[in-house]
């Protein structure tokens, strides 16, 4: 009798910013892997910001890096759609890619079926969603009780000093409340793993899952939950975070426990750390890796990329680190098939 082929273990990935883009070329070379993006809707700051002000449009920037992630193009794309305009006075400073976009939506009447038009253009293999199609401000209450408006506002906080953030949520612009994108729910729904981050915790994670329905569908679905922690901490967002504090945050605003997490070992060299040190961010540790271990699936293992002028995950090392763990999912599926045969 002829065992069955396996079906392709069905991943989504949940987030926003660089972090999306360097999990998204972990995985896009894994084999018999289908990949969906679930990408953050937010983002307020460079070439997307203006474009939101001027135009009125989603933020095209995070849907352009997964894009660009998911391309078998994916080095020419980038040095062309990540390409600024340098000259122009409306066109200086905004990126060929996030145009590109911008004007696919703004003639096809919709975001959605731009993200589709530049996604065929390129030959993306997987599907790229945006957790909503509805225009949304991130608001960050802090624990003075003042509220900072907007994702960039959040992301680059004025002056040496300021409060822990106590709470962050959606303002609409045009409705009572943030409908989801249903593709994303049904997405969710039916796959296998879904991993979140890396990524900054409260302008590229937590906002996915304040859309309505999102958290929902994650407490309900059966797929595992993956967490790649961050590396170094956030000022004005993670102050003094360890892996365990980023853990129980997002186990907050997700209602469920995560049943993996991915953290690296690998400390950076002292003149990172002192580069970081200046901008207030510290490497993130692990308080109590034993306790740890006793409560979540832990993979620990050096991230980092060393390569990197900054600080980030090695989407080579982020491979090797989370593809035996993957390996293990899609044996389990391949019995299924084999019992069910």
């Amino acid at each position: 009798m002829t065992k069955p082929s396996p079906s392709p273990l069905a991943v989504a990935t949940i987030g926003g910013g660089s972090g999306h883009f360097v999990l998204l070329s972990a995985l896009r070379d894994a084999e018999n892997l289908a990949i969906s993006a679930i990408v953050s809707m937010t983002d307020s700051g460079g070439s997307t910001g203006r474009l939101r002000d001027e135009l009125g449009i989603l933020p095209p920037g995070d849907i352009l890096k997964c894009v660009l992630a998911l391309s078998p193009y994916r080095e020419l794309a980038r040095k062309l759609l990540l390409k600024r305009f340098t000259k122009g006075k409306r066109l200086s400073g905004h990126s060929a890619g996030n145009m590109l976009l911008t004007m696919l939506s703004q003639y096809s009447g919709s975001f959605s079926e731009g993200i589709q038009g530049l996604a065929q253009m390129l030959d993306v293999e997987g599907e790229i969603l945006p957790v909503t199609v509805d225009k949304s401000t991130l608001v960050a209450e802090l624990t003075s009780g003042e509220r900072i408006f907007g994702e960039s506002a959040i992301d680059l906080p004025r002056g040496d000093q300021r409060e822990k953030i106590q709470n962050v949520f959606l303002v609409p612009h045009h409705a009572e409340q943030v409908r989801v994108y249903p593709p994303v729910i049904k997405r969710i729904n039916k796959v296998d793993a879904i991993v979140l981050g890396p990524g900054d915790l409260y302008t590229s994670i937590i906002p996915n899952l304040l859309v309505p329905g999102v958290k929902q569908a994650i407490q309900n679905s059966k797929a595992k939950l993956i967490y790649v922690t961050n590396i170094m901490t956030k000022f004005g967002e993670t102050d003094g975070y360890d892996v365990e504090h980023f853990i129980s945050d997002l186990e907050f605003y997700l209602g469920r426990a995560i049943d993996v997490v991915l953290v690296n070992n690998h400390i950076p060299s002292q003149e990172m750390i002192a580069s970081y040190n200046i901008e207030r961010a510290q490497v993130v540790e692990v308080s109590n890796l034993s306790q740890l271990k006793q409560r979540y699936h832990v993979i620990y293992a050096d991230l980092i990329d060393e390569d990197s002028e900054i600080v980030r995950h090695d989407s080579e090392k982020l491979a090797g680190a989370l593809f035996p763990y993957l390996a293990t999912l899609q044996v389990d599926e391949t019995n299924k098939v084999a019992d069910q045969a």
